[in-house]
């Protein structure tokens, strides 16, 4: 098939370009910017195109489909052009259906979590000799891209709750139509799009109730707001809810007990045990037994950006996360204090999502960053500006937080100079952005 990619440069859909490529498919795309690593990678593959901008005249009449990125806007002149001509248009999820009506389709649902689940069923299921295909929404080792499309049985979706297109304003994740999804926590989010809390909640309502009666729900039993969505739902098929797993925490490692065996892990923490184990449980559904996958799991090292170690000496490490959202925060910070609770913490936090800077949310972080014991957040002004938000005060940020002793920050190099300022003995460092602290050179804190 021709296929031409609208948005091509975005993280999913360049990963998608050069899946479709790989199998067999002729690619084109446009986009008016294109980031590293998309830039590289495209220019590799040879979908790179030629100038940034968007061109009616590439779409044309020998088109087989235009898929359209949620980057663009709803007046795209590629886009208008591919209506008129009426050439069939998808967006991403929508068309990573189509390449998978065939196959088991598992997603991976809910606020938090998700990448790393993701990450850990294609990493046992890659363990054990499974055929499967994958969206993610983050670099794996071992997988050269995020999107693989080859017809095999089992297709594993990172499924997202955010607008599926410009022109089509239903989550992602309904688009998939799931034989198995799991769903691992309800948190706000989004509030950009989800304006109050109930209707964010009803997006996971949405996709229970639109599962068929032999489908599967895989669900966080410790979370209140996933029963009481379920307590209102039509969902008829069988619900299999998972917890916490036996485990032991030390400097050491972690360590994970099951059926009188001890698996050691390189992965940490509270919350990424709940993981674990609802990954464990969509893996016994397609078929994978307990203790392989365990033995799997001791290799797992976790997905870019997830607690990923930028440096480590013998008494200090610095972490790199790409918790956000309030509940990913208390997570993540609750889980390096969990394994390294002798060490002092220094969790620097960056306010970079359109929620984040939002007044009417901001105080959804009220109390995320407790257990650490040297606490600060940085916001740039500009970013705030751009996002054409009202201005954020520094004392405002603190207040939402709840914490006097937190130490908030509006300018980069006074973050830069408080951060190189730092006894790091016994101390760990975590950095916490869906962002890139404006660029800051994490190098210069090793």
């Amino acid at each position: 098939m021709r296929i031409h990619l609208i948005a091509i440069g975005g993280a999913v859909m360049h990963n998608m370009a050069l899946a479709l490529k790989a199998s067999g498919h002729v690619v084109s795309g446009s986009d008016d910017e294109i980031f590293e690593p998309s830039r590289s990678r495209l220019e590799k593959a040879g979908l790179l195109p030629a100038a940034p901008g968007w061109f009616p005249e590439k779409i044309t009449t020998e088109l087989d489909a235009v898929i359209l990125g949620m980057h663009a806007r709803a007046d795209n002149p590629e886009l208008l052009q591919a209506q008129h001509m009426e050439i069939p248009i998808y967006n991403f999820p929508e068309y990573v259906y189509e390449q998978s009506k065939q196959a088991i389709r598992v997603a991976i649902c809910g606020s938090h979590g998700k990448t790393t689940i993701t990450s850990m069923i294609m990493h046992v299921l890659k363990s054990v000799g499974k055929q499967f295909d994958y969206l993610v929404g983050a670099q794996l080792a071992g997988f050269e891209t995020m999107v693989q499309f080859s017809n095999a049985p089992i297709m594993i979706i990172e499924g997202d709750e955010y607008l599926a297109s410009p022109i089509d304003k239903r989550p992602k994740f309904l688009f998939y139509q799931p034989h198995i999804a799991l769903i691992s926590g309800i948190a706000w989010d989004h509030f950009n799009v989800f304006p109050t809390y109930d209707n964010y909640v009803f997006q996971f309502r949405q996709l229970a109730d639109s599962m068929t009666n032999d489908s599967l729900l895989v669900v966080q039993e410790e979370d209140t707001e996933i029963s009481n969505m379920l307590a209102a739902s039509s969902f008829s098929g069988r619900v299999i809810p998972y917890g916490t797993p036996d485990y032991s925490a030390s400097t050491a490692g972690l360590v994970v007990h099951v059926n009188g065996r001890d698996y050691p892990m390189h992965i940490f923490g509270r919350h990424n045990m709940q993981n674990m184990e609802g990954a464990r449980q969509v893996c016994a559904a397609l078929g994978v037994e307990t203790d392989d996958f365990f033995k799997a799991m001791q290799q797992f090292q976790g997905a870019a950006k997830r607690l990923e170690v930028l440096h480590q000496s013998s008494d200090h490490i610095i972490f790199r996360d790409f918790a956000h959202a309030p509940s990913k925060v208390r997570a993540t910070t609750d889980a390096v204090k969990e394994q390294f609770p002798t060490h002092r913490l220094v969790a620097c936090l960056e306010l970079h999502t359109y929620s984040s800077l939002n007044k009417s949310f901001i105080d959804q972080y009220r109390n995320t960053m407790s257990s650490a014991d040297v606490r600060i957040v940085y916001f740039n002004p500009h970013t705030v500006a751009l996002k054409k938000l009202p201005e954020v005060l520094p004392e405002e940020v603190q207040s939402a937080f709840n914490d006097t002793e937190l130490t908030v920050i509006n300018d980069s190099s006074t973050l830069i100079n408080l951060l190189k300022s730092l006894n790091v003995a016994k101390t760990h460092i975590l950095l916490m952005s869906s962002g890139n602290f404006d660029n800051l050179d994490l190098g210069i804190l090793t």
